[in-house]
């Protein structure tokens, strides 16, 4: 068996980036910028008043006061979307609204709340503003010829903003990882179907096809392989239209285990198998005609930590992406654990953020077919190999798999089943 991190940097090492398409921006949040973005104008591409009230001459208002108020003469009126053919002389105002262009001869916008109307065409200045004020200057946000965006950068909604502002209907992504995936057994039946006697639906497709949705990926759901090399063959080629192949089932030591087999009848190159880790130690990974294969657990748990630790960092780096793997914090343990030595224990457990830093408790019964323990959880305590025993109180490592959730309110714990104290997991 090989570590955690030796697993890690196998795949990792192995994974290629995928090439670029062109897409609209409406499609392309949180997608890898696959080019450098220049701005072909400035923003905003002229000055423009940055509220509601009057163009003005600073120096006409230069004494106003509400004592005192400078009365201009109002010549015109510009709307956002417009612009005046006037411009100012000595004394002169114009009515301007917030994104209007500033009109000739002005230098300075007066908001309307430091305003009186004057009666007729005339308005009363009740404060001096310098020049320059609430006027917003050509290419303040954004100079021509700029390079706004790098590849590599991730589109979040205020960088779809900025792409809108600047006229880019189109840019060049990473693009998303096709997977296909394969669940593999004689017990298994898909959900429009009645399981007979010793048989269970398809849960880990669904839950693997989610996984790969929020890790960026387009997951395409290959359906059941019957425990026999033909069915399996035939369905593994599916795969091969796919950028990463994921198979659940059939990596164990089992008479009827037959995915190492069978991808390596198809020409797999099986880099390794077995990783010192609980749950998910039969775990496969190698390559088949170029692409990375999965060979994950069964049981349900093992599966959806596996994919946590291997296979959403490698459909990270897929997409260009820079941040691999979740975040991983240090967290006091509210009650103790223990286990037996040889392997690192993956413990599902809440974590939560408080004023002295974050805490973190296992969450119901661990085993690796008990799905409820991955429900409740946001988190996963990391055991290492070489400890038996975690007393309360202690700082352990914990993988944050939902940060919005550790980081909200404390859940009731009433609603939880929390794992027993000194329970060995």
């Amino acid at each position: 068996m090989i570590s955690v991190e030796e697993a890690q940097e196998s795949i990792l090492s192995r994974i290629p980036i995928l090439g670029r398409e062109r897409i609209y921006i409406a499609d392309a949040l949180g997608r890898v910028l696959a080019e450098d973005v220049f701005a072909s104008r400035p923003l905003p591409p002229w000055a423009n008043s940055a509220m509601d009230g009057y163009a003005v001459r600073a120096r006409d208002i230069a004494e106003a006061s509400p004592e005192s108020p400078a009365t201009l003469r109002v010549i015109d009126e510009i709307q956002a979307g417009f612009e005046s053919d006037k411009s100012l002389g000595p004394g002169d105002a114009i009515r301007i609204m917030t994104g209007a262009p500033i009109p000739g001869g002005a230098d300075a916008v007066v908001m309307v709340e430091l305003t009186e109307c004057g009666g007729g065409d005339e308005v009363r200045i009740l404060q001096a503003m310098p020049e320059g004020e609430a006027i917003r200057a050509p290419g303040e946000d954004v100079r021509k010829g700029e390079r706004v965006f790098e590849a590599g950068a991730i589109l979040l909604p205020p960088a779809i903003g900025m792409l809108a502002g600047m006229g880019r209907a189109n840019v060049y992504v990473t693009r998303r990882p096709r997977v296909a995936i394969l669940s593999t057994g004689e017990e298994l039946v898909e959900l429009h179907e009645e399981p007979a006697p010793g048989q269970i639906y398809n849960s880990n497709s669904y839950a693997l096809a989610a996984q790969v949705r929020e890790a960026g990926g387009e997951p395409i759901l290959l359906g059941i392989a019957r425990d026999n090399a033909e069915d399996l063959e035939s369905h593994l080629r599916d795969g091969l239209a796919a950028d990463l192949i994921l198979t659940s089932g059939g990596v164990s030591v089992g008479d009827f285990d037959l995915v190492k087999s069978t991808l390596g009848d198809l020409g797999n190159e099986m880099h390794f198998w077995r990783v010192r880790m609980k749950p998910g130690k039969p775990m496969a990974f190698g390559t088949l005609e170029g692409r990375p294969v999965f060979g994950l657990p069964g049981n349900p748990v093992s599966t959806m930590v596996s994919f946590e630790l291997f296979v959403r960092p490698a459909l990270m780096k897929m997409q260009g992406k820079s941040i691999l793997h979740r975040p991983l914090v240090l967290a006091r343990l509210l009650a103790p654990l223990s286990k037996s030595p040889e392997r690192r224990h993956y413990v599902r457990a809440l974590a939560h953020w408080e004023e002295e830093g974050w805490t973190a408790t296992a969450v119901g019964v661990q085993g690796s077919n008990i799905i409820q323990s991955m429900v409740r959880a946001n988190a996963l305590i990391i055991f290492p190999e070489y400890e038996t025993e975690l007393a309360e109180g202690c700082q352990v490592q914990v993988v944050l798999l939902d940060e919005g959730a550790a980081l909200g309110p404390r859940p009731d714990p009433d609603a939880l089943v929390a794992a027993p104290r000194n329970a060995e997991i």
